[in-house]
């Protein structure tokens, strides 16, 4: 029987990534995306032709019912879970936090924190009662080191929030065998610029990275692959840096 998977946010940049690659790896997979159905029937598509059963998953992170409905879906088509990769996620346009309102503020702890935790929750619920484990992998960023000034610091305060989410809930589960851990992605190549106003922004500050280049989501999601593997079976708890050195 092959392990199932969910990747969250996975028509597109690292969740896209990660799902070819555990396609390659003998996955199976649910894939679950908010609004770009041709990309996720796309990367649906490759994963299939990787030998992967793949179904996917139309709802948004920060609705508890698109949430519920994802995992009865999951539960109906493959009746278990083995791993997550905790991916949805939203950046804004840049702006001072002079410039930002509640409405904005609660759309991306809605989506980034309140959405994530509860993703993770009802994988935990599952892979207890299963009994066998399995593992979660978190997606933050670079960001929640470094503040984000004059970008998005609601951004980067979300993903500090994962940051110490990751911590206590490894802790919670780590005695039945769930291992959780997450990933600081840095300046990595991917839709998110644009989608926060700034498409050529990898670009513009790739000079500031040590190694002096963006990285792919391919890179990130090698990583990522790394943490769901048995090679990573005594890590939990811990938040991996994949940002070239900054």
């Amino acid at each position: 029987m092959k392990p199932v998977l969910l990747i969250t946010g996975g028509s597109s940049g690292i969740g896209a990534s990660c799902a070819r690659i555990a396609a390659a790896r003998g996955y199976d997979l649910a894939l679950s995306y908010r609004s770009s159905a041709s990309e996720a029937e796309k990367v649906a598509a490759d994963c299939r032709s990787g030998g992967a059963d793949v179904i996917l998953c139309q709802g948004d992170v920060a609705d508890p019912a698109d949430i519920a409905a994802m995992y009865a879906q999951i539960d109906e088509d493959f009746g278990r879970l083995d791993a997550l990769i905790n991916n949805a996620g939203v950046v804004d346009q840049t702006a001072k936090l002079t410039e930002m309102d509640h409405a904005r503020l609660k759309r991306m702890f809605d989506i980034n924190v309140i959405g994530a935790m509860l993703v993770a929750k009802e994988a935990v619920v599952r892979m207890q009662a299963q009994g066998k484990g399995g593992v979660i992998v978190n997606i933050s960023s670079a960001a929640a080191r470094l503040g984000s000034g004059n970008q998005y610091v609601d951004y980067a305060a979300s993903k500090a929030a994962i940051d110490c989410f990751t911590k206590g809930l490894s802790d919670e589960v780590a005695a039945d065998n769930i291992r959780v851990m997450a990933i600081r992605p840095g300046l990595i190549e991917t839709e998110l610029h644009a989608k926060g106003g700034e498409p050529g922004r990898a670009d513009k500050l790739a000079h500031m990275v040590p190694m002096k280049r963006k990285g792919s989501a391919d890179e990130v999601a090698q990583a990522i692959m790394w943490l769901v593997s048995d090679d990573a079976s005594y890590v939990t708890g811990s938040t991996l840096d994949v940002t070239g050195g900054r």
